[in-house]
């Protein structure tokens, strides 16, 4: 039996002009294109689904910059690693160090990474398929730039198909025939993997009938007919996107619609994270015990998998879509951020402090004084007296305008005990 290289190595692309898509980086005259057409190399995170060229991009900045290079898995290297590939950076002056599922580094190993990537021994270029936002370590985002691969569509994937059957010599000399429709499939079917719709392309070549692929060979193979996406390259972003707006707009019928179709991916993570955001972001204060049962449903769905996860999830989006909607503390919070982004970052007022420093024990926070809460300053001086939070009271269901009124409560105790004071 004659055993070769995968297809998706065969054709790695040797220059940056031969990957697949992302010209919103690699075109030319776009800025990550002319900083490395100018030599500058840093380090940098590149995110975005699998499939998209992160690694490819990262193995060809090795080679454009002929520089010593290491290529890890942070969920397998140790620290000993580490150790090892910074004493190899130390020996060849520096180092091109590619660190696969970056997010999964943990803070021991990151802290024997940061004095090197700060002095430039070590450039790190991290890959990861998750929001680097949310899960990579500050200390190591603000050492890197960040670049989004997009997730490839049908028009970008198609055409390699066609190039990979003409220039791989292994499938040429079978002298396939990809009939269009079958072409499309396999690109919907990849969900903008274009490894994946190279898998499925030379399984496929191998598995055919007088060399021809056909749209029934493919749903064959993969054994399901492709209603997920369509021509248009119709994403996994977009429906994700549909369900959460719907949700949102209080159309139900149509937030399980796009929940059974993105239910399909079985790709649990990405539809707990979605319904957690929901159940805050678009629910929040309108029915908080959504939130919980939410959580419940997660938890379940998690236990049984699919497809019979989409059962306590379908319970969710149901109890989602008809609660009662609020964004005011998203909203409240949203202020708060923007005033953080203005410059409006002040210390800590002396009361409220863990330990103030010489402050006259009548300034001191008194919690035995059942007053003192009231009359105490607890935002920066300079920001006293500024309210983020804005209680709309047409929108509100019973929860929240019980919250409101007890808002309104306290701010006039408030104002009446320091009017006394």
């Amino acid at each position: 039996m004659e055993i070769s290289a995968p297809l998706a190595a065969r054709m790695r692309p040797q220059t940056l002009d031969d990957i697949v898509g992302q010209k919103h980086l690699l075109a030319p005259n776009k800025p990550l294109r002319r900083l490395i057409e100018q030599d500058r190399l840093f380090s940098m995170i590149l995110y975005g689904p699998p499939g998209t060229g992160k690694t490819t991009f990262a193995r060809l900045l090795a080679q454009k910059f002929a520089i010593e290079s290491v290529a890890l898995n942070a969920v397998s290297m140790n620290k000993a690693d580490i150790v090892s590939t910074i004493k190899i950076a130390e020996v060849a002056g520096n180092l091109l160090f590619i660190i696969d599922e970056i997010h999964r580094l943990n803070k021991d190993k990151q802290e024997l990474l940061l004095p090197h990537m700060e002095s430039g021994l070590l450039i790190v270029i991290g890959m990861t398929t998750v929001n680097p936002f949310h899960s990579v370590n500050p200390a190591i985002r603000s050492r890197c730039q960040l670049f989004g691969f997009r997730q490839l569509n049908v028009d970008d994937i198609v055409p390699f198909l066609y190039k990979t059957l003409a220039e791989d010599q292994a499938l040429a000399e079978l002298n396939i025939t990809l009939q269009d429709d079958a072409a499309h499939s396999i690109a919907s079917f990849a969900n903008g993997d274009l490894r994946t719709a190279l898998n499925l392309l030379e399984t496929l070549c191998y598995a055919s009938v007088d060399n021809q692929i056909t749209l029934d060979l493919v749903e064959e193979l993969v054994g399901r007919p492709n209603v997920l996406y369509d021509k248009n390259g119709e994403n996994f972003y977009n429906l994700l996107s549909a369900m959460q707006k719907s949700i949102r707009g209080s159309d139900v019928n149509a937030a399980l619609y796009w929940l059974a179709r993105f239910a399909i991916t079985e790709d649990l993570e990405a539809l707990e994270r979605r319904l957690l955001v929901m159940a805050y972001e678009d629910v929040g204060l309108g029915n908080p015990q959504a939130a919980a049962r939410t959580v419940s449903a997660i938890d379940v769905a998690k236990r049984v998998g699919f497809p019979e996860a989409i059962i306590p999830l379908s319970v969710a989006v149901v109890d989602l879509a008809l609660s009662p909607k609020s964004r005011t503390a998203y909203e409240a919070v949203a202020r708060v951020k923007a005033d953080m982004d203005a410059g409006k970052v002040y210390d800590v007022p002396d009361p409220i402090k863990l330990q103030p420093v010489n402050l006259p024990k009548s300034e001191q926070y008194n919690w035995g004084d059942k007053d003192s809460w009231l009359i105490t300053q607890y935002l920066p001086n300079e920001l006293a007296g500024t309210e983020y939070i804005n209680f709309d009271e047409h929108r509100s269901g019973k929860y929240e305008k019980a919250l409101a009124a007890q808002y309104q409560q306290y701010i006039e105790l408030r104002k009446q005990m320091r009017d006394k004071k």
